[in-house]
Order: C-alpha cells, then structure tokens, then sequence
C-alpha cells in the first residue's frame, strides 16, 4: 500500500516500476527489506550508479558474530533477525542461521555466538533445533574455550519448562569450557522490550570485543537506513476487513468453533500453507469494568502506556492481559492485598500452574478484596500480546483472503460465564465488515513436501483440522501427484464434522485417498486419531517407508504425545524394531523434516 501511495504521489518511479518493486517487497523477511534498502542507498551514492565497497578505516571489527535461532513458530526467528539488523547496522560483521542448518562442530571455530531459542511442549527443542541439541548434549562441539556466547531463551513462565531450551544450551556451552558475554536472558511472551534491551547490550558488546588492534583495517560496509521494515508484520499490523463469521458447528455440539474469512486487499501481505495469522484484540468491556470494581481503581485514572497518558480503562481494554491467569500477577496481587491462599501458592509451583491455567486475572482477584491504585494495577499485569491461529486456506485459492478455523473458548467460572480473548473478540465483539488488526506469523517447520509427488499423513483432531485445509486447496491448485490421507476426530460425526462437504469432494476428486475418522462419543468406547493410527499402522508405515511425510496440528498436553507415543509403537510394530530404534526411526524422520507439528 505504501509503495502505491508513493506512486500516486511525486515518486520517480513509473507505474510498472513500482508493482515489481511491491511484488519483490511481499517476498522479503524485514531484514532484507533493511539490507536491499541500505544497498539501493549504496548504488545511488556511486558515481554512475555502480555500487562498490568502500574502504573504511578502523569502522568495522575483524572478526564476526554468529547468530544461530531455534524457533518453532517464527518467534524466535523474528528475534533473531531483529537482533542481526542490528549487529549490521553497528558495523558488525554478522551471519545468521537456523539451527538445522548450522553444524555443532563448527563451534569450534567461532569466537562469538548469540543464540535465540525458543521452547516446544515440555521442556523440549524446536524440531528445527532437535538435532542440534542433541549433538551439544552429548558434547559433539568438543571443547570450546575459545567460543564467547549469549543466549535468548522465549518461553511462557505459566508453563512448567519454562524457557528450557534456552537453559539447556546456557548449560552445555558453559560445561564445553565457554565464557558468557553477558548473562542468558529468559524472557516471557511480552518478549519485545527485554529482547530489545538484552541485544542492544549484546551487540555493544561484540562490537568492543572485536575491534581490531591493527590501525588501518579496511573492511567494505554497506549503511542500514533507519526505518526500513516490512510494511505490516507484529508491531505493525495491517487493519483487515473480517468478511465472514460462520459456525461450522451443529446447534446440538457441546462446542462452538467458528469459519473465519478475512480480507488482505492493500496489504501485500502473503502467505503459504503451515503458516499462522496474528490477531491483535481488544477486551470485553464488561470484563474490564469488573476488575476495576473489585480492585477498587476509578477507571478515568490516567496512566503512562507506550510514553503516552491514557485512561486505566482504555488500558486495559487495549494494552493488557485479562484473559489468562500468570504468576507474576498471582505473586503481585498476593503482596498487595496479602491474599493467604495467592501467598501460599507461591510456596508450590505446580500448584499455581494449575491454579494460573483455570483462573482469569478478575477471578485472581477475587480471592482477596484489594484497594488499588491505577498505577499497581497496571504494574501487576503484563502486556496483551496477540494470538496466532493455523492458517486453514492458500492464497492459490483464496487469493486476497485468509481464513482461520477458530475454536471459542467458553466456560464458567464460580457460575459466572468466562470466556477466551481473541476467540470470543472474533466471534461475539466484532461484526462482519469490522477492521482487526492482523500480520502472518511464517512457520517454516510446517511446509508441504516440495517434491509435489510425496504422499502426506495428516493428523488433525478438532480445530487441527485448519492447516490440512490450506494443504488441500494448495496441492489441488498445483495440481499434485502425492497421495494424501487425513485422520480427523472430534466428538460427534452429525454436529462436529467440520468442513464436511469440503472433505467428501476432495473424497469424490481423488485428490484425498484415504480419510480416517475418530468420533470419540458416537459408541460407547471412546475412540481418539491416535486409535485410528493403531488400526491402520501397517499401511502407516509402509506409507512412511515410500517417504511419506507426517503432519501433527492441534493439542500439545494430550493428542500430540499420544499421537507420537501411537507412531513410536507402529513403527516398532510393523518395521519389525525395538522400541529404542523406532524412537530413532521417528527421530530420523524429524531431522530430515518428514515429521512435522503445529501444536498448541
């Protein structure tokens, strides 16, 4: 859009100039929109137009930071691309890798690495860092007493490995012989500003530690422009039309999961089958105003939000965590009112997990009757940050739209009626042809085979189901030779089949050759996809074994480790293994990327 703007404005730049640089732009992460833009800026100051090195004294250190990520839905990456326009923009020589891809042995001939890493399920590596954790935990790198390194861990401090991966990799490094340069930073899901802070330091630091000694170091450089970021991404996200709010649901189903459709028209913004959207939302009203009752705060109290003066209601509407229970607030709130039951939870980790997982903010409240002030209610809450739904459409189908597969959240709570933030703001708060804040999160470790003939195994219970839509729609409009089999579960056959028509013409096509169902209520037996699985595990595996990939999208605590402990088992099974080599078997299969997960 602002490409366009420039076009109808005083630009240079002709009509058709302008569309290939949209399109080019569409395709660029926002580190190499600031790189491309900082070499544009380089050409333009050569004579003649011809962009060459220029010898700078003493300006750049000789040596180089590494910066590694491990990341399982693109936080992580997105951190650690920030973290390398930064390094570059201080003059720093800087080389980023996804961990998949980089070698623990070369460690060895590093002298200063950062690494990102973020947390999957309990306490485990992003698949994109499996290997590479495994290598560091059993000492592949050798000794490195010559290596310098920081690390960023991501996590969510409700969980209980709260920030493992990172800790794991502050843990081998030390005992590999490596120094820290500066102390590892575990950060919590309103990441930005402590990640902000813990670079700048990182940065300033790698800079000084590799100054040359030499006086007359000459080294080429090419200058970052301020400012030059993608055009709609976390921070900056593109305001969408929603265009359709649909239940896909029976009026019977114990459960409400809504069809989504929303605009993209302007936004440049795209897509692939495997990624997610970020919905930024706002909160109930009624929900705000209950907490500013209980805790005593008049809601015209002003208070400071991003360096501006604001009401303490439109704060909370806008800016905070409502929703969902978390320590910190537990921990706080207790020491403010001095609630005995929010003490004593502090005393047990595990309890208070639980205890955060079942309770929003304003129940946390209730337990003690506190007389606050703006100021210490805001200081108890953490930032709202936005929620990340699996995209269920491909924009080889869809093409300026993207739609989202939704399960809203609703229940009670002490006989009141409680419900999610972005799920119910979809589907209760916004009306269809409303504006919502949205930006795709890419996810790399959730892609189509690119060998368009590969056969694919998804499994995807529930709203899991969203992804394999896209995945459908995609290898129909590439017209792919690949077979395709999904099993899918949910409750009741008649009120839970979602996307039923959907799935009984891509039956009737050919393009879906096999499609196992799991209705866990329809008999008296329950009957769960991992059951499925079991059933069908011969052709599972001889499935697997002609290099199938296999999808997982949907529960982390309970179908996703049932469903992997049901493949571990068939593998053993039908491939004739010990339980330990069907557990490398599936190993193996995560390495070469043929076994996938979206879970959450």
């Amino acid at each position: 859009m602002l490409l366009k703007e420039l076009a109808a404005s005083a630009s240079p730049l002709n009509e058709h100039q302008v569309h290939k640089l949209t399109q080019v732009a569409a395709e660029l992460s926002a580190t190499q929109l600031a790189w491309v833009s900082g070499y544009f800026y380089g050409i333009s100051q050569q004579p003649g137009g011809v962009a060459a090195p220029t010898p700078v004294a003493n300006a750049q250190p000789a040596g180089k930071l590494t910066i590694i990520y491990a990341s399982q839905t693109g936080n992580a990456k997105g951190v650690a691309e920030a973290l390398q326009a930064k390094a570059s923009a201080n003059g720093v020589a800087v080389a980023l890798y996804n961990a998949a891809d980089y070698k623990v042995k070369q460690l060895k001939k590093e002298t200063h690495v950062l690494f990102v890493a973020s947390t999957n399920g309990e306490g485990e590596a992003p698949d994109d860092a499996i290997e590479f954790h495994k290598q560091l935990k059993a000492g592949k790198a050798g000794k490195l007493d010559g290596l310098h390194y920081g690390v960023i861990g991501l996590g969510d401090s409700s969980y209980e490995f709260y920030c493992q991966t990172g800790k794991d990799f502050d843990a081998y490094l030390s005992k590999a012989g490596a120094t820290p340069l500066l102390g590892r930073l575990d950060a919590d899901v309103d990441y930005d500003a402590v990640c902000e802070h813990w670079s700048e330091e990182a940065v300033a630091l790698v800079k000084e530690a590799l100054k040359s000694d030499a006086a007359n170091d000459v080294a080429p450089v090419i200058s970052l422009t301020q400012g030059a970021t993608s055009l709609y991404n976390k921070k900056h996200p593109f305001t969408a039309e929603l265009l359709t709010n649909q239940a896909i649901t029976g009026r019977d189903s114990d459960r409400d999961v809504r069809h989504f459709e929303i605009s993209l028209e302007g936004s440049d913004l795209t897509y692939q089958p495997g990624d997610a959207l970020g919905i930024w939302f706002s909160n109930d009203e009624q929900l705000v105003d209950a907490l500013l009752a209980q805790t005593g705060v008049d809601g015209t109290s002003e208070v400071i939000v991003d360096e501006q003066a604001i009401s303490i209601r439109d704060a909370l509407i806008h800016h905070y965590e409502l929703t969902q229970g978390y320590a910190s607030f537990v921990q706080s709130y207790a020491e403010l009112t001095d609630a005995p039951r929010l003490r004593a939870l502090g005393d047990d980790k595990a309890a208070l997990r639980e205890y955060c997982a079942n309770h929003q903010i304003l129940d946390i409240a209730r337990e003690q009757q506190g007389a606050l002030t703006a100021e210490q209610l805001q200081a108890s809450l953490r930032r709202l940050t936005p929620r990340l739904y699996s995209i269920a459409s491909a924009q080889a189908e869809v093409e300026e739209e993207v739609h989202l597969t939704v399960g809203v959240v609703r229940y009670e709570q002490d006989g009141e009626p409680r419900s999610g933030g972005a799920s119910s703001y979809l589907a209760d708060r916004l009306e269809e042809g409303g504006q919502v804040r949205v930006f795709v999160e890419h996810n790399d470790n959730f892609r189509l085979p690119a060998n368009d003939d590969t056969p694919v195994i998804m499994v995807g219970p529930g709203t899991g189901i969203a992804p394999f839509r896209a995945f459908m729609q995609e290898r129909e409009a590439r017209d792919a030779g690949g077979q395709n089999w999904l099993f899918f579960g949910n409750p009741h056959f008649t009120q839970d089949f979602l996307y039923q028509l959907e799935w009984q013409r891509y039956v009737k096509s050919g393009l879906l050759s096999k499609i196992s169902l799991a209705f866990s209520r329809d008999q008296q037996e329950k009957v769960y996809v991992q059951h499925k699985l079991r059933e069908q595990g011969a052709e599972v595996y001889a499935w697997l074994e002609q290099g199938a990939h296999f999808y997982v999208c949907g529960d982390a605590n309970k179908m996703a480790k049932d469903v992997h402990q049901a493949l571990i088992e068939l593998v053993a099974e039908h491939g004739n293994k010990s339980r330990e080599q069907a557990e490398d078997y599936v190993d193996a299969l995560r390495s070469a990327k043929r076994y996938q997960r979206d879970v959450y």
